[in-house]
């Protein structure tokens, strides 16, 4: 298990050339808020954003952070707003691998490591995998070379007719929720490089057999129903089928781009088989 630098610096999804006044405008209306509303937010008045989005005001420094909060702006698309007023950058974009950064990659491998055997990865805003524990590695047993040379890709390991998507048995479901959440992701972010992966994920070949519906066998080869409480993640692994509820954790209130895009995944084991076949690989 190792942290990978994150790739290349992705630029800014924000139309270059534009003032900051459309583009707080394009904001303001895809989150579907009105300039009164806003004004109220922002503790400012709707004559002046009306100004600022016409380009008749600039905006200070201050009230283009202040309306990029309010307006739940990703802090990446904060620093373009920042530029089209002409102010520099406000957060830095600083590199995983940097020293600086070296207690929140050695905490992420701690936590990781630690969820053992189950699985966990580190993802960032367009699922490159940047770290994975031994549960990742394990499901991963049997997937094609050419999805295992780097950058990994969280979204193609798991639907690519050569990945999991084989194995996973209730992948019709599954797929549905991962282009859901893709989808609400590009709503929110305006990402042209995860809308480009959306749209290559989406067109990848459904598995003729559907195996959904089916009842798990448990450790013994009878037939254990179980009330899932979220929709799981069914994937056979050593003849057996594996299920696991996943979670994923943000940072609160992050100051740098490359934190604000991270990502923690972890899967929680659904049913009692798969808790007693995974503590029976470390015992």
């Amino acid at each position: 298990m190792s942290t990978v630098a994150a790739g290349p610096t992705r630029p800014s999804t924000t139309p270059a050339g534009k003032g900051v006044g459309p583009l707080l405008r394009g904001w303001r209306e895809q989150r579907r808020v009105s300039q009164l509303e806003l004004a109220l937010r922002a503790d400012s008045s709707a004559r002046h954003i009306s100004f600022i989005e016409t380009g008749r005001s600039r905006p200070s420094e201050e009230m283009v952070l202040r309306l990029a909060e309010h307006l739940d702006v990703p802090v990446r698309e904060r620093n373009a707003l920042l530029l089209a007023a002409g102010y520099a950058p406000h957060y830095p974009e600083t590199p995983l691998d940097d020293p600086s950064m070296d207690a929140l990659r050695q905490g992420m491998e701690r936590l990781i490591q630690g969820y053992e055997p189950y699985p966990a990865l580190v993802v960032d805003a367009t699922y490159t995998v940047l770290a994975a524990n031994r549960g990742i590695a394990m499901l991963l047993e049997g997937v094609s070379e050419s999805l295992l040379t780097p950058p990994l890709n969280a979204m193609r390991l798991t639907l690519h007719p050569e990945g999991l998507a084989p194995r996973i048995r209730n992948h019709r479901e599954w797929r549905d929720h991962l282009l859901a959440q893709m989808e609400r992701q590009i709503a929110l972010d305006r990402s042209e490089p995860l809308r480009a992966l959306y749209e290559e994920v989406a067109a990848y070949p459904v598995p003729e057999q559907e195996q959904e519906g089916e009842q798990e066998e448990d450790m013994d080869g009878g037939v254990e129903p179980v009330p899932y409480f979220a929709l799981p993640l069914q994937i056979e692994h050593g003849g057996r089928v594996l299920s696991f509820i996943s979670s994923i954790s943000t940072f609160n209130t992050p100051m740098d781009v490359t934190v604000a895009e991270l990502a923690i995944e972890t899967f929680l084991p659904a049913d009692p088989a798969t808790v007693k076949y995974l503590q029976s690989l470390v015992s």
